[in-house]
């Protein structure tokens, strides 16, 4: 299974940015994906989460900011981020998630980078 997150950049405070997580080799319309992020010296933390049937999860740090979205047909999953904090820069990582913490893909690949200025 391979991951290539894509469509990070830099952007003001207040600003709106969507990502892009392209899933192959998976069975992609069957399983939990998950958006994560991650800053220099920290964990990777999830941000949202959308299940197989379709249903949203969010951290409440981005809870009615960023919404997750998926296209089945193009084994995508999406995140689209608005009023963009600078506490929201960071890298950021898909992968499908297993529930409890754990998640199912090894390599996380290289992420995209999301820079936020105040």
């Amino acid at each position: 299974v391979q991951l290539q997150a894509f469509g990070g950049g830099l952007v003001q405070a207040g600003g709106s940015l969507r990502i892009s997580c392209v899933v192959s080799g998976s069975d992609f319309s069957q399983n939990n994906w998950a958006w994560y992020r991650r800053t220099p010296g920290t964990r990777r933390d999830m941000v949202a989460l959308i299940t197989s049937r379709g249903v949203a999860h969010y951290a409440d740090s981005v809870k009615g900011r960023f919404t997750i979205s998926r296209d089945v047909a193009k084994n995508t999953v999406y995140l689209q981020m608005n009023s963009l904090k600078p506490e929201d820069t960071a890298v950021y990582y898909c992968n499908e998630d297993l529930g409890r913490g754990r998640t199912a893909i090894a390599s996380w690949g290289q992420g995209t980078k999301v820079t936020v200025s105040s």
